[in-house]
């Protein structure tokens, strides 16, 4: 650890980390994240740091690889690891929004059509009615450039989590997308059917027909967000 590394606010919850660990293996199971994306929370014990896995695939994390960050980026301790590039996707909408406490990047497959088309991304399906308003698109060229399109920099995540505002989903044009929550089962669910309910829009487009939207007063949380977490736990917890 370096003299002007931020301090750590120490250890979380063992329940907590398995879950923070069963989210990344959750979403890879079930191809929202792909050998690339990441997931991290924030630390319970102090707003102003966050954790996120080591560079790795989301489908291979373990409780060992979760490193700290200050919301700055700045790592507590890299033992020796590699840190995510994109880390500063997190650390910028954390630094923004004090309301979320978990953040998924994924490179989610059908989302990403919807990036670069100009073909607005909103909810058909009620388990995605987060989505309800149209999913906002950040454009990297109006902040700069700097490896490709990939978010380096704290410049870059800041123009990202002004793009996110308020929202659950923002796009990343010709990217991806970054999903946030008050919670970690929460910031799954939203990752997963966002990427479902893109497949779904898609399909209904096929169709040529009129498209009933979900609409605000119909949006709504699903109330067994614990149920199916248990299911999707349960598919991955062979793998921890």
């Amino acid at each position: 650890m370096h003299d002007n590394a931020p301090a750590s606010a120490g250890p979380i919850d063992p329940a907590l980390m398995e879950d923070f660990v069963a989210a990344s293996r959750i979403l890879a199971h079930h191809g929202v994240l792909d050998a690339w994306g990441h997931v991290s929370i924030r630390h319970p014990s102090n707003p102003d740091r966050y954790l996120i896995s080591r560079a790795r695939a989301a489908g291979l994390v373990s409780a060992g690889d979760i490193l700290e960050f200050d919301l700055h980026s700045t790592p507590v301790d890299l033992r020796g690891q590699r840190a995510f590039l994109e880390r500063y996707i997190h650390g910028e909408v954390y630094r923004a929004r004090p309301d979320v406490n978990a953040v998924v990047h994924s490179h989610s497959p059908t989302m990403i059509p919807f990036s670069v088309t100009g073909e607005p991304l909103k909810a058909i399906s009620h388990i995605a009615s987060f989505m309800c308003e149209e999913v906002p698109i950040w454009e990297i060229r109006d902040c700069c450039l700097t490896q490709g399109l990939l978010v380096t920099t704290s410049k870059q995540g800041s123009s990202l989590a002004k793009t996110l505002g308020n929202r659950p989903i923002a796009l990343m044009r010709g990217h991806g997308n970054v999903v946030v929550a008050p919670d970690i089962r929460k910031a799954v669910h939203r990752a997963l059917y966002a990427e479902v309910n893109a497949q779904q829009l898609a399909m209904a487009k096929s169709f040529g027909r009129p498209i009933t939207y979900v609409a605000p007063d119909e949006a709504q949380d699903p109330k067994r967000v614990d149920d199916a977490w248990e299911l999707w736990k349960s598919e991955v917890i062979d793998q921890m």
